[in-house]
């Protein structure tokens, strides 16, 4: 396996920084994805990297990149909104179209997984999408605010907030564009295939989540239980077997040659 460096514009003028898993040298890939991280962070968290890396072992080649204002990529975190993230997800697949590799799968971890869902209708090529730990409603995301916090955004505009032990600016942009997103009537629209998979034991994105994504969902929709794995797949086998099963399942949906 080898991994490649591959920028692109993001739509608001950034330039946003990705990575390529490709499967081993000189092999064809099977077929493209898109790997969508978690809240607040980036292409070479844990799971984005073992998940993206698993998928090129099995010959998937996947692109993984930071959301504007994280990471590599440029922009600040400050401007930053669900509906900018959802964006920069169809400008990736847009990226890597004009690239050649057109991605066939959207693969989102979180609330990365929230935004595939929103973006996959709006995405050239997409045809089907894989959720892991993705929350049912995207204001879900405030739970990791405390009060202070959420009082302070409404009352001043903006607050820095910790979030997994990082400081970050949120401004109160961020906290209602959460509120104008439908996620449940993207799903129910979805009309292609949809693997959601979720820990039982997840404590920061609850099971039941994954439990309402799926009952709104129209056939073809599988569901995984990723049995007691954390929210962030901190330990490789978690993360190994959720890529083993994205895999499996994604090739019923990668283009067939000839």
């Amino acid at each position: 396996m080898s991994i490649q460096a591959f920028e692109f514009d993001g739509p608001r003028g950034y330039r946003l920084a990705g990575k390529l898993d490709l499967p081993d040298a000189g092999a064809t890939p099977l077929g493209w994805a898109i790997f969508a991280h978690c809240f607040t962070c980036g292409k070479d968290s844990l799971a984005a990297a073992r998940v993206a890396r698993a998928l090129a072992s099995r010959g998937i080649g996947v692109l993984r990149f930071d959301f504007a204002g994280l990471g590599s990529s440029g922009g600040s975190f400050a401007d930053a909104t669900f509906a900018a993230d959802v964006g920069d997800l169809v400008a990736a697949g847009g990226a890597m179209a004009r690239d050649g590799r057109v991605p066939s799968i959207l693969i989102g971890h979180s609330l990365g997984g929230a935004a595939a869902l929103m973006a996959a209708s709006e995405m050239q090529g997409i045809c089907a999408v894989a959720t892991i730990g993705a929350p049912f409603d995207v204001t879900h995301v405030l739970h990791q605010f405390d009060q202070g916090s959420l009082q302070t955004i409404e009352a001043q505009g903006q607050a820095e907030v910790l979030l997994a032990g990082r400081p970050f600016v949120v401004r109160k942009s961020f906290v209602e564009d959460l509120a104008r997103h439908d996620l449940a009537s993207r799903v129910a629209q979805l009309r292609m295939p949809l693997l959601v998979l979720h820990s039982p034991v997840d404590s920061t994105v609850g099971i039941d989540n994954a439990a309402r994504i799926f009952s709104v969902a129209k056939h073809p929709k599988s569901f995984i239980s990723l049995d007691g794995a954390d929210h962030l797949l901190t330990n490789r086998a978690d993360a190994d077997y959720a890529a083993a099963m994205i895999a499996t399942w994604a090739s019923r949906y990668l283009p067939k040659e000839g």
